[in-house]
């Protein structure tokens, strides 16, 4: 687990880019405090900082050449399946010409570059783990980048006058001088709908991110892209399995992707907050692993809806080593700066990852496993459960459109709500169902409120828009297609994202087993009726046996509570109106409406939480930190 990052180009500047591609290291020096590499040719600069999880001697040191020097490797990531792919390539292939690779090193990073000597791009169907990776050929003058099927690991780019800039932050970009730090005013708009942007843009006009399951290639100075996977392919079922069969198949993926994940030379543990999908994690790497599993779980005592007892159970069932970490809100607060600080691309849900992250690192753990992904997969979220209740209300089609809107004022009125201004957009839409609703449910802003905002108008919903229209099931697999959505906006561009920049900030790497892809491919291919017969993750539940008590499997979903309403009107107040007021002086926003939705927020209007305006001080405070230009 480590930061990459390179330049290339037939025209650079030789010194230039020395200076440049030591910034952009520099830049990424908390991903990889255990080394640091840079080379170059000619042509090519790239360098790399490492956090040592296999082989942790100085052989496994990148950046990393092949043995005849032709090629040249930075890699961030984990091939979870590089033991079995070594073996294969250390035997010759009978009746062929390829001999056998003789390994200097155990890393990973080898067997990712002798698969590339030997099968070429073909390789990545091999690949198992999270990773995102380059490979420069000097012979053929030609890079390549490639990013793992699901997005774990990110990678950013900037391609302009025949150069190609590349990293795993976007702050490395951004140092490097190679760039111009200017605003996207179209992904500012996405940013106040939905809380992100959606790759492949980012925040910054002309940076882009690498999609999923993509490799770029440059080559004489044209950059291509293609598609080497795609998770809108296997939404359609595999065999007639009966529902038990389906239970056990679950079960044995899920518990080989653990198994996968526990490869490492360094302490590892689990985050446990005591659901379903960390409590699953949990109780297989208890029955896998020959030693005692490590877990943390970080509560806070003020809560009332505190998640530590349910967390101690599992640990108790489980005879784990647990920590658990109590912070008080105060403490929160005194880390809070830091945590704003530690954002690569701007999150307002970041700061949470931030502070587990870092005390689980403190508590001496270089890597964890998470249970993210669960929820995407498994129909968990309210979203799949407002999906269902909508499709079961076709009957509104039949209203004409005036009396659909007339009701969704009404219900806006009476409700004085975030999700009563959502009702009434979904009533005005032109058809009603739950995938036409479904960038409704996911909008931070209604439309009225966001549109005020900025001074333009923007499409800002193109990118959901194709999404749904990429993204075509038949009528077995409606929740797989929610999964589809889940998974492209959502959780790669929030969860996923927050996951990496928050805790590679302290050199922690986290390991996401529901997203092993043979598990996510089997899981989009089971039919509705399996998957949500009528609650939530009950398939998911029943393919765990009798691995997890009633308890966890029965209790209320929660997540962190924490007083943020309170803190943005009090502890936080001067910061958040300092930030606020700044804003509104951006010249493509309107500042009158910035002003009057943090008026309505002081003065306790229901229609206005404090998410929203705390997205707008993130990136206010992103904005004014990293220099950008707007």
């Amino acid at each position: 687990m480590c930061g990459i990052a390179g330049i290339v180009g037939h025209e650079i500047n030789n010194d230039g880019n020395r200076s440049a591609i030591k910034k952009m290291t520099d830049a990424m020096a908390h991903r990889g405090p255990n080394a640091e590499g840079v080379w170059n040719d000619e042509h090519c600069f790239l360098g790399h900082r490492r956090l040592s999880i296999i082989d942790l001697s100085e052989a496994g040191n990148q950046p990393f050449m092949s043995q005849n020097a032709r090629y040249s490797m930075v890699y961030n990531g984990e091939l979870y399946n590089y033991k079995e792919l070594k073996l294969e390539l250390q035997r010759a292939q009978h009746g062929l010409d390829e001999l056998p690779y003789f390994f200097k090193t155990n890393t990973d990073t080898e067997v990712i570059l002798a698969a590339y000597l030997r099968w070429g791009v073909e390789c990545l169907q091999r690949f198992n783990g999270m990773f995102a990776f380059s490979i420069w050929d000097k012979q053929e003058q030609r890079l390549i980048l490639v990013r793992d099927r699901l997005g774990v690991k990110p990678l950013y780019y900037h391609f302009k006058h025949n150069i190609l800039s590349f990293a795993s932050e976007i702050r490395a970009l951004s140092s490097s001088g190679l760039i111009d730090k200017k605003i996207n005013r179209n992904s500012v708009a996405e940013y106040l709908q939905y809380s992100t942007v959606h790759a492949p843009n980012t925040i910054l006009q002309d940076v882009f991110m690498l999609m999923p399951g993509t490799i770029l290639e440059y080559k004489q100075g044209v950059v291509t892209l293609s598609e080497w996977w795609n998770v809108n392919h296997y939404t359609k079922t595999k065999g007639d399995l009966t529902y038990k069969e389906t239970c056990t198949k679950v079960n044995e993926l899920l518990t080989a992707a653990v198994e996968r994940r526990l490869v490492a030379d360094v302490p590892f543990g689990a985050f446990l907050s005591g659901g379903i999908d960390s409590s699953a994690i949990v109780g297989l790497m208890s029955k896998l692993s020959s030693e005692k599993v490590q877990t943390f779980n970080v509560s806070f005592d003020e809560s009332e809806f505190s998640e530590a007892k349910y967390a101690k159970q599992i640990a108790q069932k489980f005879n784990t080593q647990h920590h658990e970490i109590k912070l008080a809100p105060d403490d929160f607060l005194k880390q809070l700066p830091e945590a704003l600080a530690a954002i690569d691309h701007p999150s307002g849900d970041g700061p949470n990852s931030y502070i587990v992250s870092k005390a689980t690192k403190q508590a001496g753990i270089t890597m964890a496993l998470s249970g993210l992904g669960g929820d995407e997969l498994f129909a968990g979220y309210d979203i799949f459960k407002r999906f269902h209740e909508l499709e079961n209300k076709a009957w509104l089609n039949l209203v004409p459109g005036f009396g659909r809107r007339l009701g969704g004022k009404l219900v806006a009125a009476k409700q004085k709500s975030v999700q009563g201004d959502k009702t009434a957009e979904i009533l005005s839409l032109d058809h009603i169902n739950g995938f036409h609703a479904y960038p409704v449910n996911r909008k931070l802003f209604n439309q009225k409120d966001y549109s005020s905002l900025l001074k333009e108008t923007y499409n800002d919903n193109d990118f959901i828009k194709n999404i749904i229209k990429k993204s075509v099931t038949d009528k077995q697999h409606k929740l797989s297609r929610v999964s589809l959505f889940e998974i492209q906006t959502y959780m790669q561009n929030v969860l996923l994202r927050d996951a990496d920049q928050m805790s590679m900030a302290v050199a922690l790497e986290v390991r996401v087993p529901f997203l092993d892809y043979k598990l996510v491919e089997f899981a989009l291919s089971i039919q509705d009726e399996y998957k949500y017969p009528h609650s939530p993750k009950k398939l998911l539940i029943d393919a765990l046996g009798d691995l997890l008590p009633d308890t966890i499997v029965n209790r209320p979903k929660m997540g962190f509570t924490l007083p943020w309403k309170e803190w943005l009107k009090n502890d936080l107040k001067y910061f958040c109106e300092e930030q606020m007021v700044q804003f509104s002086k951006r010249n493509f926003v309107n500042r009158e409406a910035v002003i009057l939705l943090w008026n309505r927020f002081l003065n306790n209007d229901p229609k206005i939480s404090w998410s929203r305006v705390w997205h707008i001080v993130v990136l206010n405070n992103w904005i004014n930190s990293h220099g950008i230009e707007c």
